[in-house]
């Protein structure tokens, strides 16, 4: 039993490693693209670019940089928050303590710095990468489930299909000296094999695997169907140095998650025909970046030789060169002046810099980083709700993004959802606020289900919407002026329109309203 069982953990390292080693293969274009993306966003891609002449310029303008920047900005202004609203009307206080779970959740895993991340690498990289699963650390040690980010360059997807889901398997990778795997897996550690996982690969460079007593862990998950039950589970392994640390199968045959999914959701910003992976603002107008460069290049070596004017001097004229570099003479010595020329670089056209500047503007046009994006006016708008207008109209790039963020975001915790339904057992005290009074209450993950028909449990399920956790001053003034004019209209009435405002302390204005001290 005890051989037999040993076969198949052997058996299951080498089937993990050799479908690892066949994703790698096939990621070695796409992990030279992130890593040129990088450096473009970096403005660090003259390092292709062959010398002509060591002492040319180089010159590096931040029009790529810049336009992400931008949009990076007006996305993490729309930085999500997930409203739950249940089917029936009897689970109306569940759905609103899932809520607050969600909401405590994030905040204690950081969220917002996890959504920074996620934002960097769908612009730059063209994609981006949700984990979902439980910390049993979180919450002062209560646990919790997160969503956080996964850096692309360590994570690897099926290349044959373009649903994660319906993928053979899906790796997360990391590298470990051998003193923390000593320390942490001390069973294992003394015969962990150097097993050239990466060290071999041609793109050392992004694994940075330079020390020989550095090992690659591997966090392989795979899919199994059971032609019984028509269902598929997902289960995970460790494995590091071709030894199998640990195999979720011991503590979870039926499936690492209930829900029998990757926990992983994808985010391309421009999606790739046949591909889960999708293209980046840099992949856009990376050409265009070169060509500026290339211009401001020119320009500069024009600037440099024309502020060094050459002196052409014949052997006739009599003159002696050195002595005609003194600038410290008053008076040089020679036979005639026809022989010596001052030779002047000619000035560039007019119409190539007006060119450059076009084409910066084009790029930062197209992206939509213009002066509208930014809340920049200059025909005497001042209105908040015409500032917005112009806002929404010239923001479609970081809108487009944000509609695809919230999608993957709002899947992400429909399986939160799943993984507190099944991982919390402990209670947890929530905070809730009702008509604008701050309740605490204890979270139970047996409220997630309900008692049916015959006395059988089933999962209570809810509507997930996603909206801006925070609105930018622009949009929420023009949200509270047009409360205010409803009000005055005699439409809402003070408390209602008090409700639907949108500024720092309002639940303490409503507190206030409902014990008859503001009206």
């Amino acid at each position: 039993m005890k051989q037999k069982l040993n076969t198949e953990r052997e058996q299951l390292v080498k089937t993990a490693y050799a479908l690892f080693f066949d994703f790698r293969n096939a990621y070695q274009e796409e992990w030279r693209r992130l890593e040129n993306c990088e450096r473009m966003y970096r403005g660090d891609h003259w390092h292709d670019v062959p010398l002509t002449d060591p002492n040319e310029p180089r010159p590096v303008t931040p029009i790529l940089q810049s336009t992400i920047e931008n949009v990076q900005a007006d996305l993490l202004e729309l930085m999500p928050e997930a409203v739950i609203q249940p089917e029936s009307g009897k689970d109306r206080r569940t759905a609103q303590i899932v809520e607050a779970v969600i909401r405590r959740n994030h905040d204690a895993s950081a969220y917002p710095v996890e959504y920074q991340k996620l934002v960097h690498d769908l612009l730059v990289g063209g994609y981006c990468v949700q984990e979902v699963g439980y910390e049993p650390s979180l919450n002062g040690g209560l646990g919790g489930a997160f969503i956080r980010q996964v850096d692309t360059r360590s994570i690897l997807f099926d290349p044959l299909v373009s649903d994660i889901q319906q993928g053979r398997a899906v790796f997360k990778f990391s590298l470990r000296t051998r003193d923390w795997l000593a320390a942490h897996y001390p069973d294992n550690a003394p015969f962990m094999e150097h097993d050239m996982a990466v060290c071999d690969a041609p793109e050392d460079e992004i694994m940075r695997c330079d020390r020989r007593d550095t090992l690659l862990m591997l966090e392989y998950w795979w899919r199994q169907f059971d032609p019984k039950t028509e269902q598929s589970s997902v289960h995970m392994a460790l494995i590091c140095g071709g030894q199998l640390l640990s195999d979720s199968r011991t503590q979870k045959p039926d499936g690492y998650f209930a829900h029998g999914q990757y926990p992983f959701e994808i985010t391309p910003l421009f999606p790739r025909k046949g591909s889960a992976l999708g293209f980046g603002l840099v992949d856009l107008f990376e050409t265009q970046q070169r060509y500026a460069d290339k211009l401001d290049q020119i320009v500069l070596k024009n600037a440099f030789m024309a502020s060094h004017n050459k002196l052409l001097i014949t052997e006739a004229s009599g003159f002696d060169s050195d002595d005609l570099r003194d600038w410290s003479k008053d008076v040089h010595t020679g036979e005639s002046l026809n022989g010596v020329t001052w030779f002047s670089t000619p000035p560039l056209p007019a119409y190539l810099l007006s060119y450059i500047q076009q084409m910066r503007e084009s790029i930062k046009e197209e992206s939509g980083a213009n002066d509208s994006s930014r809340g920049n006016t200059h025909q005497g708008v001042t209105a908040a709700s015409a500032i917005t207008a112009l806002q929404e109209a010239s923001t479609k790039r970081a809108r487009m993004a944000a509609t695809q963020l919230y999608e993957s975001y709002r899947r992400a915790v429909r399986m939160e959802i799943e993984v507190e339904r099944e991982f919390n057992y402990f209670l947890r005290p929530v905070t809730i606020i009702t008509d604008g009074r701050s309740e605490e209450v204890l979270f139970d993950s047996a409220e997630l289900n309900t008692e049916g028909i015959g006395g059988v449990e089933f999962p209570i399920e809810f509507y997930i919407s996603i909206k801006a956790a925070r609105q930018n001053r622009f949009a929420a003034a023009a949200q509270n002026e047009l409360m205010l004019k409803l009000m005055q209209a005699g439409a809402l009435t003070p408390h209602q329109a008090v409700e639907l405002m949108l500024f720092d302390g309002k639940d303490q204005v409503l507190k206030q309203m409902n014990q008859g001290g503001t009206q």
